[in-house]
């Protein structure tokens, strides 16, 4: 199960997938979650693994949730109501009002992709602006439409990919664009890059050349506030500069955008959450398969326990 679980986490880091590694730490009989015990939780919700049952996996996905939204691994307790009081800092309490009995500790972390950066073309400042990149921690790949010469294919960190393609390179809003294809297909390389949610896309060319490709795209219909999108000069105003030394002055620029945007930061989506009626847990609403209909509302439960409870009687808890 546990090597399962990793597998699936590599897959998912492969695919720059966001998800949460939970591991339960620590468990007080009876529990069905054991130290050691793994599971993923994705960006949807969905749960991949086992680190406890009906009772406490509602909170663990909540509080991953949260883990995926500001960044921070926390460690999570969780046990019978009234244990919230003398909790230990740093950690997170939530209260398990099922009738199961014992506690778990759960550490949840959250595995964010780095942002990427994808460079389009093959100039100079290209190798250079991508190996600086990679140091600070970015993902990079580099693009380029027409045919590589096969020595060029040999360098490191070279990644041939079709210009089209952007989206299967998981380019999206913690993404950034630069085309550095020097006149040869400027305006194919920035429609592309328009084509994405990429938090930012530059274009290496004078401030000149760079309205020429804008005016040859507005005459192609591209909406104006698409266009508006485009940087250009791409990268920080540093004078007249070398070509090696403007992959400085873009990179300067990228580490500032991740600053002020906070792009590596991950909006988790809104989870229907529901309060089952009978035990009081606040469960997922599309994840649980216990749901029940009473009046015109309906009804969701952490259980089957929970679910047949309400319908032996369904005044008491409506």
């Amino acid at each position: 199960m546990i090597d399962g679980v990793l597998s699936e986490a590599a897959a998912l880091r492969a695919r720059r997938e966001p998800y949460v590694l939970a591991t339960v730490v620590w468990s007080q009989r009876p529990v069905s979650g054991k130290p050691g015990a793994k599971a993923l939780v994705l960006a949807d919700g969905r749960v991949k693994g086992w680190v406890g049952g009906s009772c406490s996996e509602p909170l663990v996905v909540q509080e991953a949730m949260q883990a995926l939204e500001d960044g921070r691994p926390r460690l999570l307790h969780l046990g019978p109501r009234g244990e919230e009081q003398g909790s230990r800092e740093g950690v997170v309490v939530r209260s398990i009002t099922c009738a199961s009995e014992g506690a778990v500790e759960v550490f949840l972390e959250p595995a964010l992709a780095p942002p990427l950066v994808v460079a389009v073309g093959r100039a100079p400042l290209v190798r250079v602006f991508v190996s600086m990149a990679r140091e600070l921690g970015f993902d990079t790949a580099i693009v380029e439409r027409d045919p590589v010469p096969p020595a060029e294919l040999a360098e490191p960190h070279t990644e041939v990919q079709a210009l089209l393609e952007l989206d299967k390179l998981g380019v999206g809003p913690d993404s950034f664009v630069v085309v550095a294809t020097m006149g040869r297909y400027d305006e194919d390389a920035i429609e592309a890059a328009l084509a994405t949610d990429a938090a930012y896309i530059g274009l290496v060319a004078s401030r000149r050349r760079g309205e020429a490709v804008l005016s040859t795209l507005r005459t192609a219909g591209v909406p104006e506030e698409r266009l508006a999108r485009v940087k250009f000069p791409a990268g920080l105003d540093l004078g007249a500069i070398a070509h090696e030394e403007i992959a400085v002055a873009i990179l300067a620029e990228l580490v500032q955008e991740r600053a002020s945007e906070g792009t590596t930061r991950h909006r988790a989506p809104e989870l229907e959450h529901a309060v089952d009626p009978v035990c009081g847990m606040t469960v997922v609403a599309s994840s649980t398969g216990d749901t029940a209909s009473h009046g015109d509302a309906r009804y969701f439960f952490c259980s089957s326990g929970c679910r047949r409870r309400f319908k032996a009687d369904p005044e008491q808890f409506a």
